[in-house]
């Protein structure tokens, strides 16, 4: 039997907030899209790019939160690229906004938000995964005598 290493609290709060925000971003962004009703009036005037990838980036967030919850290594990268793919279609956004295009006031506040939540899950995994890994076994170099020379 091998022995497994207690979650932290951190590995537990980061991993269900993760999966949370990636249930609710799945339900509002399909209520935007698929749904013609309330939602989508309230949305005004979106953009259908960032509505689309905030939609599908719903499901890697479930993804990497249920791999940040088992411990996988896969999932700091994970949560890391989505940090990334978020800051860029941030940037593509605002290339939209200065060639003219329509836009929703609340959407830059989102994608702030959206973008620091996933760099700092990004950060937080990774150190964590840094600090779970275990040590690699010291080798020394075959004509060395183990002593320091002089």
């Amino acid at each position: 039997m091998t022995a497994h290493p207690q979650r932290s609290v951190w590995t537990w709060l980061m991993s269900l907030f993760a999966i949370g925000f990636g249930l609710l971003t799945l339900r509002e962004g399909g209520a935007v899209l698929f749904v013609d009703g309330a939602a989508r009036h309230a949305a005004g005037h979106y953009v259908p790019f960032v509505v689309w990838f905030n939609f599908l980036a719903g499901f890697a967030y479930v993804v990497a939160g249920i791999g940040l919850w088992l411990r996988r290594r896969w999932a700091a990268r994970l949560a890391l690229a989505i940090a990334v793919v978020t800051a860029l279609v941030f940037l593509a956004f605002a290339m939209h906004v200065a060639l003219g295009g329509a836009w929703e006031h609340r959407t830059p506040i989102a994608m702030t938000l959206r973008t620091m939540v996933w760099m700092g899950i990004a950060i937080l995994a990774q150190r964590l995964a840094a600090a779970a890994a275990p040590a690699a076994p010291r080798t020394e170099h075959p004509l060395s005598s183990g002593t320091p020379s002089r």
